[in-house]
């Protein structure tokens, strides 16, 4: 059981603002057959899209404070232009290394619906996560 929670909180970290392995750690302990795989993969899931919404939410707090274009770094206003252009749809490459993290931010500045935001970043983890399982096995 303490290996989920160390799942978990790998993979919240890695999803958000601070840089992680959470898949070095999905695969690792898929590989060693720690838990059944679709504990793994739950943990995994759920604890990222928990960090991707930890980011909207700093997101849209940012937002009532600061002008984009004053605060965000040349990767979050490219995410920002992103998320305008595809709206809440560009949330499925929320899994990506580096502009995984501004699309979830650029989604809360925003203020994209939040239970289609959760839904879409939930489906794009858990397809990350199930392809590095499936690698792993």
């Amino acid at each position: 059981m303490l290996e989920l929670w160390g799942l978990f909180v790998s993979a919240f970290i890695s999803s958000t603002i601070a840089p992680g392995g959470s898949e070095a750690v999905l695969a690792y302990m898929v590989a060693e057959k720690v838990q059944p795989i679709v504990w793994l993969v739950s943990v995994a899931t759920i604890g990222n899209t928990i960090g991707a919404l930890t980011t909207w939410w700093l997101g849209s707090i940012a937002a009532k404070k600061y002008p984009a274009e004053s605060v965000l770094d040349k990767h979050k206003q490219r995410a920002l232009s992103w998320v305008k252009r595809w709206g809440n749809w560009s949330l499925l490459l929320s899994w990506l290394p580096v502009i995984g993290d501004a699309l979830c931010f650029a989604a809360g500045w925003l203020k994209l619906p939040l239970l289609f935001s959760v839904a879409l970043i939930f489906v794009g983890k858990l397809v990350r996560y199930l392809m590095v399982a499936y690698w792993f096995v």
